[in-house]
């Protein structure tokens, strides 16, 4: 293998050795840039072209003279060097793959869980909380419920659906025969309070969904309902308008998932508590089938 020295005489690139004060012979026109450049040293200097000065490939033979150093170029000690791999390709992909660490979150158990989740400083909601909300019920459910985000009573208490709204999502349990903390389990999409009761945005939501897989790993459930279009736009992966979303069994990773309205816009908009009993009726029949599919599959 070449020397970087060797290679640079072969192209005539230097280094050029020129001594302050040297007169004896007419200066070619390729040194006349370095003497000038070094007569203010007071020592001799390498001086030498780096390749990113010449217009051409150095490779080819009629490639024009460099037009003077580069002062702040580093001077380069005589190395070893392979003058192929030191020259970038354009076909040549330097791009190496790192396979993704594994998120950790997603291998806990029901305490290392919530200690993480109660301890966790990952999105902008986490310092205008109170508190964290994990999540409410039977930890072997059948039926998963998802809302979006904790209100301000949620906030308040550690726990999800309180105030108004919990209090309609029980009524809603109770009209289908189940009951909070019995064969179901409550959680929301993001564990912090956003500020103003907003929606989480995007960010936020991502923050949160290891949390909420790893819950979902856990439980098991045999039918999951989303409460409004922010958990069914997380939960599904697009966006959507509800109405369209409604009458439907979708998937999630694997788990049969409806939709429905969240209590707190049943609450403001007393029309749709109609179509919302609809899709009660819908989930109730829907566990009932895959009910009995496990039980014929057993």
């Amino acid at each position: 293998m070449s020397t970087r020295k060797e290679v640079l005489e072969v192209l005539e690139l230097g280094p050029r050795w020129v001594l302050r004060g040297s007169g004896s012979g007419a200066a070619q026109p390729d040194e006349v840039a370095a003497q000038s450049d070094v007569a203010m040293a007071t020592v001799a200097t390498p001086v030498i072209a780096p390749t990113a000065r010449v217009a051409r490939d150095p490779m080819q033979s009629d490639a024009p003279a460099y037009d003077g150093p580069d002062l702040e170029a580093p001077i380069f000690e005589d190395i070893p060097f392979d003058p192929i791999f030191d020259r970038a390709s354009d076909d040549q992909d330097d791009t190496v793959a790192v396979p993704a660490r594994p998120d950790p979150v997603l291998a806990m158990d029901w305490p290392a869980l919530k200690d993480a989740v109660r301890a966790c400083m990952a999105c902008a909601l986490a310092p205008t909380r109170t508190q964290t909300v994990f999540g409410v019920g039977d930890e072997a459910a059948d039926w998963l419920f998802v809302g979006e985000g904790p209100g301000a009573d949620e906030d308040r208490l550690g726990e999800p659906f309180v105030g108004q709204a919990g209090r309609l999502l029980d009524n809603m349990l109770a009209a289908i025969d189940i009951a909070r903390g019995a064969n179901v389990y409550i959680a929301n999409i993001v564990k912090c309070r956003p500020p103003g009761n907003r929606n989480p945005d995007a960010a936020e939501a991502t923050a949160c969904r290891p949390y909420l897989e790893r819950q979902v790993a856990l439980i098991r459930p045999k039918l999951i309902v989303a409460l409004g279009k922010v958990a069914a736009t997380n939960l599904l992966g697009r966006d959507a308008p509800i109405g369209s979303l409604r009458g439907k069994v979708h998937d999630y990773r694997g788990v049969p998932l409806i939709v429905t309205y969240h209590p707190a816009y049943l609450l403001r908009t007393l029309p749709e508590k109609a179509r919302a009993w609809e899709d009660l009726c819908f989930a109730r029949e829907t566990m009932a089938r895959l009910s009995a599919q496990a039980s014929a599959g057993a």
